[in-house]
């Protein structure tokens, strides 16, 4: 034991008198701000899929489908080739029919760890609201107030001027 730490004796603590600094003590952080300073960073942007993982995960819905099928046609008792065959024939359906549906998926019943194709569908429902409902491309949001901003400098821009213009005359 050192400067007066601890047990003055571990005898009957039911412990070996060894002392350990808390490390569950959280630390401040003055030097950190809680949030960005940058106007842009507050500006809401929404997650990218990533187009590898919704294609992996498309495959391998469609590997789950035919691993089924293949299982199931090796407890019947039927033969490797045959059971190559239809997965195969399985396989190319399945194919077919997701390339012809594209992606089909509007975010229902998708789940809360399918991220990616959360965020595709996102993406495509604020596409279509904004058709829907006429919004530019490039439209930026608070612009309507800029251009507001822009105008009113202008006219009292044109004002200064014509105070001048004015007074040009007036000296002439």
């Amino acid at each position: 034991m050192s400067s007066n730490v601890g047990l003055s004796t571990p005898r009957g603590s039911g412990t070996s008198g060894y002392v350990q600094r808390n490390l569950s003590t959280l630390k401040t952080r003055d030097n950190a701000a809680p949030y960005p300073k940058d106007v842009d960073e507050l500006r809401l942007r929404q997650r990218e899929p990533d187009r590898e993982i919704i294609e992996h995960e498309r495959k391998r819905v469609i590997e789950v489908k035919v691993f089924e099928l293949r299982d199931k046609l090796e407890d019947e008792g039927t033969n490797e080739g045959d059971i190559d065959d239809q997965c195969d024939a399985l396989r190319k359906k399945l194919t077919a029919e997701q390339a012809k549906n594209g992606s089909g998926n509007s975010g229902r019943g998708l789940k809360s760890h399918q991220v990616h194709e959360l965020a595709k569908a996102k993406i495509e429902e604020s596409e279509k609201l904004r058709k829907a409902l006429g919004i530019r491309k490039d439209y930026e949001e608070g612009s309507h107030w800029k251009r507001q901003e822009e105008q009113k400098e202008r006219r009292e821009k044109g004002r200064e001027e014509g105070v001048v213009k004015r007074e040009e005359r007036d000296r002439d």
